[in-house]
């Protein structure tokens, strides 16, 4: 009986997944409503996200407009953003908090090249704990005589193919993120 690598390939490709959503938060110079879809306000006591509460819109390349439904809640959409660390001052009319997203410095980048690369590394991590777990539990089964051994070294290449493959596109996403970012 062989490992069921199925499993194991949807935890990679759910790390994948939320990988790319976490650099999707990351601005590079350019106005996205991803930089706000992470930030919550205190919303009558439960914490709601910015875009669940309010219109959040590109008017233009470097400009993000945030209008919410309910006029009293921007002070503390206002607040949330400062609170929260993505480097963007919001500007509030009283109707409309408008963030203008500045050209990136040259330390911006290096900052922001390190921290994509911190979570570059912690999703590899990630995929190898998946790896890991895979070949403890071929190496249980082979105890527990529910495989043979040439099963065993076959479940753990396969496990270990998988492996090379998401680091390889953990690899390639990190690269086109670096790339947008030193286009800017």
């Amino acid at each position: 009986m062989k490992l069921d690598t199925k499993e194991y390939e949807g935890r990679m490709k759910k790390t994948i997944e939320v990988y790319k959503d976490n650099l999707s938060t990351i601005r590079a110079g350019r106005a996205s409503t991803a930089v706000v879809s992470k930030i919550t306000v205190d919303y009558y006591g439960v914490p709601t996200a910015i875009t669940q509460m309010a219109e959040v819109k590109v008017t233009d390349p470097k400009t993000l407009a945030i209008q919410p439904w309910d006029a009293s809640t921007l002070k503390s959409i206002e607040k949330a953003i400062l609170v929260s660390d993505i480097g963007i001052n919001p500007q509030n009319d009283g109707k409309v908090i408008r963030m203008v997203f500045p050209q990136l410095t040259e330390e911006r980048r290096r900052d922001l090249k390190k921290n994509i690369a911190k979570q570059s590394e912690e999703a590899k991590v990630a995929i190898r704990n998946i790896r890991r777990d895979a070949n403890d539990k071929s190496k249980a089964m082979k105890k527990n005589s529910e495989m043979t051994e040439d099963e065993q070294k076959q479940s753990d290449k396969a496990i270990q193919d998988l492996t090379d493959k998401f680091i390889k596109e953990i690899d390639t996403i990190t690269a086109a993120k670096e790339k947008e970012i030193m286009e800017i």
